[in-house]
């Protein structure tokens, strides 16, 4: 691959960028036995600094990987593209509905911190891995983390409601329940937001499709289904049958 210069994309940033070797080699590698190095290592500090470095990174085609504390045991945050360390500046526990029994936070918040948190309003975030305490909810969710008291309070799919993301093309999208009627709105919009929704849709829609998705799924009471996408929650959903859930891409 050619040197890319990284040196316009530093000047835009409110984080930090290295490509020096140290970095890009403690970077290298996760809790598995994988290791890829990295082009570059960036620590970002606002939501425009991510959107700067996807448009950055379609540029010179390169591939992004998202990263908190790197305790992946099968080489999920390991790359040759650029490593994105969210663990730095996006921490914050962002608001909690206690009503609702629903908690906003950053990817960057550990989850034993988060649970220390919510425990003096009678709340705790379930899933409960082996290494809860340095561990990340963005790394969580990007793993479906399960954990010893999973069986019971389900794993972090489970609890997922919405997810605010930076797409591939450096928009933004809220990704959560959706009805019918704004599941139709969406998937007619001519943005990214919209060409996934219709792309999901379509894809699903035929019910040969549905059945062999039902037929060859792994069962339900297999509760560490973490590898693809849940298809076989989707198409559960009120958008394609008779059902109370609603559409969820989370």
């Amino acid at each position: 691959m050619d040197k890319i210069d990284f040196s316009k994309l530093q000047a835009d940033l409110d984080g930090s960028i290295h490509t020096d070797l140290l970095n890009k080699a403690i970077y290298a590698t996760d809790a598995s036995v994988y290791r890829k190095l990295p082009q570059a290592v960036v620590y970002p500090k606002t939501e425009a600094d991510i959107n700067k470095l996807i448009l950055f990174a379609a540029d010179y085609n390169l591939g992004v990987i998202p990263r908190t504390a790197g305790t992946s045991l099968a080489g999920q945050c390991v790359g040759e593209g650029i490593i994105v360390d969210v663990s730095k500046h996006f921490t914050k526990i962002l608001d909690l509905d206690v009503e609702k029994r629903q908690v906003r936070v950053q990817p960057g918040v550990i989850r034993d911190e988060l649970n220390q948190y919510l425990e003096p309003h009678g709340l705790f975030f379930g899933p409960n891995t082996s290494t809860s305490n340095r561990c990340m909810i963005g790394g969580m969710v990007g793993n479906n983390s399960s954990g010893t008291t999973s069986i019971q309070y389900g794993v972090t799919r489970d609890k997922v409601i919405s997810i605010k993301a930076v797409l591939s093309d450096g928009s933004t999208a809220l990704f959560q329940p959706v009805t019918e009627e704004l599941f139709k709105q969406k998937s007619a919009a001519a943005n990214l937001e919209g060409k996934i929704y219709s792309k999901i849709y379509n894809a699903l829609a035929p019910i040969e499709v549905q059945e062999e998705i039902t037929r060859e799924f792994p069962k339900k009471n297999i509760h560490r289904r973490n590898t693809g996408y849940a298809l076989d929650s989707l198409i559960e959903t009120s958008l394609f049958r008779e059902s109370e859930t609603d559409f969820n891409l989370c």
